[in-house]
C-alpha cells in the first residue's frame, strides 16, 4: 500500500486536484479507524468522507476564508451532486478529529534529532479601532499586545512548534493576552525533539530548569544588559530561530490564516486544522 515519506524539504504542493485527491485518500485509508470507514450504511452516503477531506484541503490551498463562497465553487465542480450546505458543514466539522489523527501520524515520521523552533503570532478578529466593542468570541478571546508589530489587538494568539525545515509539529491557540510561557507545556506535549529554540518571550530561568528535568534543552536570547549576553546570543542560532517567521509569513500570505470568518469554536478549529494539514503535505511524498 502507498505510504507517506517525509522529504525534509518542501516540494511546494500546488493546487492540483489529482495530486491532492491521491494524498487525501491515502491519508484517510491509512489512518482513519475501521469503525468509521466501514460504519453502518456508509455505502449509501451521497458524498464520502474522503471527498469532503479533499475539498477542505483544496479550500486551504486556495486561501478561501468564506465557507459560503467555497461551497458555491464546490457546487459548480460537483455539477449539483454535493450535499446541501448545512449538511456539508456538519459533515466537514465531524472530520476535525480525523485531521488530528492524520497530523499525529505524520509527526511520527519526523526525525527525533531535529531541532525545533517555538514562537507565536497574533490572530486578530477585528480592526484595532473595534477592539473594545466587538462581540466575536467575547467569552474566550480578549485584547493582547504584539511587540513585533507594535499593536494591541483583539482575538487569539497561535503558538506553534516548527522544525528547522518548516514542518509544523504542534500548535496551541490561546486568548491574545496569554503569555507565551503559559503555552509551552501544552505545546511540547508528546514532543520527541530535545533542542528547542525560542525568543525572548520564553526567557525564564524557572522554565528552563523545568524543561531540563524533562530532557529538553531550551535556548533563548538574553537581554543585552544581562551577564554573558555576547557569548550567549549566538548570531547563527538566532538566524536559525528566525526561520519560523518565514513560515508564519507563508501561512499568512498563501493560506490567509490571519483572516477567519468563523463565528464558533468548531468552525475555527476546523479552519486551523485544514491549514496545518495542507501546509504540512508539502513536506511529504507518496511512495
Amino acid at each position: 500500500m502507498s505510504h507517506l515519506q517525509y522529504t525534509a524539504k518542501s516540494h511546494h504542493l500546488q493546487w492540483s486536484m489529482p495530486q491532492i485527491t491521491k494524498f487525501c485518500r491515502t491519508l484517510y485509508r491509512n489512518y482513519c479507524p475501521d469503525s468509521i470507514k466501514y460504519r453502518r450504511n456508509i455505502k449509501l452516503a451521497k458524498v464520502f468522507d474522503e471527498s469532503i477531506l479533499v475539498l477542505l484541503v483544496i479550500q486551504a490551498e486556495l486561501g478561501i476564508t468564506s465557507q459560503r463562497h467555497f461551497y458555491k465553487i464546490c457546487r459548480l465542480i460537483s455539477c449539483g451532486t454535493l450535499l446541501e450546505r448545512s449538511r456539508f458543514n456538519r459533515r466537514a466539522r465531524q472530520l476535525i478529529w480525523i485531521f488530528q489523527l492524520i497530523r499525529q501520524a505524520m509527526n511520527g515520521q519526523i526525525p527525533s534529532e531535529t531541532v525545533v523552533i517555538m514562537d507565536s503570532f497574533p490572530l486578530p478578529l477585528c480592526q484595532t479601532i473595534r477592539n473594545h466593542r466587538t462581540k466575536i468570541f467575547k467569552e474566550i478571546a480578549d485584547i493582547g499586545y504584539n511587540a513585533s508589530k507594535n499593536m494591541w489587538f483583539y482575538g487569539f494568539k497561535v503558538h506553534m512548534l516548527v522544525t528547522l525545515s518548516g514542518y509544523i509539529i504542534n500548535y496551541v491557540v490561546t486568548p491574545a493576552s496569554v503569555h507565551d510561557i503559559k503555552a509551552v507545556q501544552e505545546l511540547l506535549e508528546g514532543c520527541k525533539h530535545s533542542v528547542i529554540l525560542a525568543d525572548l518571550g520564553c526567557l525564564s530561568k524557572e522554565l528552563k530548569e523545568e524543561l531540563a528535568k524533562r530532557g529538553y534543552k531550551l535556548w533563548t536570547p538574553v537581554r543585552r544588559n544581562m551577564k554573558g549576553a555576547k557569548q550567549w546570543n549566538d548570531s547563527k542560532i538566532a538566524a536559525l530561530r528566525r526561520t519560523i517567521e518565514t513560515r508564519f509569513s507563508k501561512l499568512c500570505r498563501k493560506f490567509n490564516v490571519e483572516h477567519t470568518l468563523s463565528r464558533d469554536l468548531t468552525g475555527f478549529q476546523l479552519r486551523i486544522e485544514q491549514i496545518v494539514l495542507s501546509y504540512n503535505l508539502d513536506y511529504f511524498e507518496i511512495n
